[in-house]
């Protein structure tokens, strides 16, 4: 949040370093590509599951969330809803300027009863009217911080699974080569034994499909990541940024999250949980405000006529104060239309809390699902997948299986591989939306609001008093 109080500037320079340079904590994590330690390799399997999966060069997860903090439009757009919040607390404490005027009476008698003064007049607000309007105003600034507290949650949450999309593509992208590698040699190997007559045709032509979905494999992994850089790029708020390798370990292993903690989490910190508490003192408030129209205000006017010829010319003067008496208009109207507004603003709270402990729910489910799948596939199915691979490829290479054996293996070994991956995507989606407090969507209208001044002008308060009003 400090990146965006940095002067015009410093902060495009600042941007370039963080896209071009990165920070020295990405990289500490820099090692050698995956790619250049498995060129020697002739079953080129993935890496060890677990192992770390970084570039020489590219974008970690917190430079991208920093620039996505300086750069999405959305997050401005309700810094500066934020700032029209302050000045309309300011604007609706302030009190009725006095007026000032000229006064003529008895105009056109010749002279003989001519009246010239200047008038003043002065308007003073009783019933605490002014404080009371302002505090409506100021909850309502309140509101509107807790609104941009939640857009950036909703914009980290949509980094954080944008990021690790594009992550986990360039996995399934190394995935798909080391699938078509491992084609390929039972292919040669099929065409070697077909034409010892040892395989039919149709085996050869297997083995030629497997590497064709191969192929398939790696170029939805190529468009995958492709959307998943576009969705990433936006969210940052720098469509153009060209694309370039992301730096960090998507299978590294988390602490896991218990339900009940997270849901105190939510429910304690969540600025939805903020900004609707903010919606009950602003109606608390308002309320107040209602309460105390009725208190009438009082106009004094004075006049000062520096001549007067029907006194022979001398100067004098007149004094006038008034205020309305509250006989019929109460205020009475906007008093039940307040009170109702708060009444409904506390039943909001409570419904918010249901409904974010329904939404933790169906998230959690996800959470525990993948991880589950995730720990079993790294512990038990993925070694052993990647074991029986190698069996079967040697046994089928000595003659002592049928392709049919091997074409089992290698598609248990592909699925396998796949499904872990699906199960990673799930796992971080599920943990970015925990950590996010359930909020994302922060370029959807639905997700980040259409707010605007208007809806701060138009926010419920009592008839008569207006946000900008007294």
């Amino acid at each position: 949040m400090i990146l965006r109080r940095i002067p015009g500037t410093f902060r495009l320079l600042l941007s370039a370093a963080l896209v071009l340079g990165g920070e020295e904590a990405c990289r500490a994590q820099e090692i050698v590509p995956p790619s250049t330690k498995r060129a020697e390799s002739t079953i080129a399997p993935l890496p060890p599951v677990g192992a770390e999966l970084v570039y020489a060069a590219g974008l970690c997860l917190e430079e991208v969330e920093q620039l996505a903090l300086f750069n999405n439009p959305s997050l401005r757009r309700r810094a500066a809803l934020v700032g029209a919040a302050r000045g309309n607390a300011l604007q609706a404490g302030l009190p009725p300027n006095p007026a000032v005027g000229y006064e003529g009476q008895q105009l056109g008698s010749g002279g003989l009863a001519e009246q010239q003064g200047v008038l003043f007049s002065q308007e003073f607000v009783r019933g605490g009217k002014l404080r009371l309007s302002r505090a409506v105003a100021n909850r309502e600034r309140m509101r509107a911080e807790q609104e941009l507290a939640a857009q950036e949650f909703r914009v980290l949450t949509d980094v954080r699974i944008a990021f690790y999309q594009a992550l986990l593509a360039q996995r399934e992208i190394e995935l798909a080569v080391n699938l078509m590698k491992i084609g390929d040699e039972g292919a040669h190997v099929a065409e070697q034994l077909y034409r010892a007559g040892e395989v039919s045709r149709a085996d050869v032509l297997q083995a030629q499909i497997e590497v064709e979905n191969a192929r398939i494999i790696g170029q939805n992994a190529n468009n995958r990541r492709a959307a998943a850089w576009q969705e990433l790029t936006a969210v940052v708020g720098q469509p153009l940024l060209a694309p370039q390798d992301l730096v960090g370990d998507v299978t590294a292993q988390r602490p896991p999250i218990e339900y009940n903690a997270a849901l105190s989490r939510i429910l304690n910190a969540s600025p939805e949980i903020s900004a609707a508490f903010m919606e009950i003192k602003r109606a608390e408030a308002a309320l107040q405000r209602a309460r105390a129209e009725p208190i009438p205000n009082v106009n004094v006017e004075g006049l000062v006529n520096w001549q007067d010829n029907g006194i022979g010319g001398k100067p004098d003067g007149g004094l006038a104060v008034t205020l309305p008496i509250p006989l019929i208009n109460r205020n009475q109207g906007a008093i039940a239309q307040a009170s109702h507004e708060l009444m409904a603003a506390r039943q909001a709270l409570g419904e918010l809390e249901l409904s974010l402990q329904k939404r933790l729910a169906t998230t959690y489910e996800a959470y525990a699902n993948a991880r589950n799948q995730t720990e079993r596939y790294r512990a038990k199915i993925l070694p052993a997948a990647e074991e029986s691979l190698g069996l079967v490829r040697t046994m089928y290479g000595a003659g002592e299986v049928g392709y049919i054996t091997l074409l089992t293996a290698q598609r248990t070994y592909s699925q396998t591989q796949l499904s872990y991956l699906d199960a990673l995507r799930a796992l971080r989606n599920a943990e970015a939306q925990i950590d996010g407090m359930l909020l994302s969507g922060s370029l959807d209208s639905g997700g980040s609001g259409t707010a605007t001044l208007d809806d701060l002008r138009n926010s419920p308060v009592p008839a008569g008093i207006g946000v900008f009003g007294r």
